[in-house]
C-alpha cells in the first residue's frame, strides 16, 4: 500500500484503492490503473446537482454535460485536476470535444502516452 509520503497533493483526499491506482500506473503504466483515477476524479468533481448516484458505477458511454450534469466549471476543475496531477498541458480547444466519460478516459491516456519517456 503506497503511503501518503508517495502520494501527491491532489490526490490525498481520493481512497486508498485510487491512490493504488495512481501509484500502480505510475510504476507500470497499466492504463486499467489509470482508468480507475480518472473515473475517481469525474465522480469526485461531478456537480453536487447530479442525477447521477455517486454510488452507481460509471459508464465509459455517459455524456458529461447531459448525463452527468458537469457544467463549463466542473470540468475546467476536472482539467486542472489532471494538469497538476500528471504535469500534463490540456488546452480549452482539446476538453471542449470530448463528450463522454469514455472520451475524456482516453484523451487522458493518450495524452500520457505522448509525455512516456522513450526506452
Amino acid at each position: 500500500m503506497p503511503s501518503s509520503s508517495d502520494t501527491p497533493p491532489p490526490l490525498l483526499r481520493f481512497p486508498a484503492e485510487v491512490r493504488a491506482a495512481y501509484q500502480g500506473f505510475c510504476c507500470t503504466r497499466d492504463e486499467a490503473a489509470l482508468r480507475v483515477v480518472i473515473f475517481a476524479a469525474v465522480l469526485d468533481f461531478m456537480p453536487k446537482s447530479s442525477a447521477h448516484s455517486r454510488v452507481d458505477a460509471l459508464r465509459p458511454e455517459q455524456r458529461l454535460i447531459e448525463d452527468l450534469g458537469f457544467d463549463s466549471l466542473a470540468v475546467a476543475e476536472t482539467v486542472f485536476f489532471f494538469e497538476d496531477l500528471f504535469q500534463v498541458t490540456i488546452k480549452n480547444e482539446e476538453i471542449l470535444a470530448l463528450r463522454t466519460v469514455g472520451e475524456l478516459g482516453d484523451f487522458v491516456a493518450r495524452r500520457l502516452r505522448e509525455k512516456a519517456p522513450v526506452a
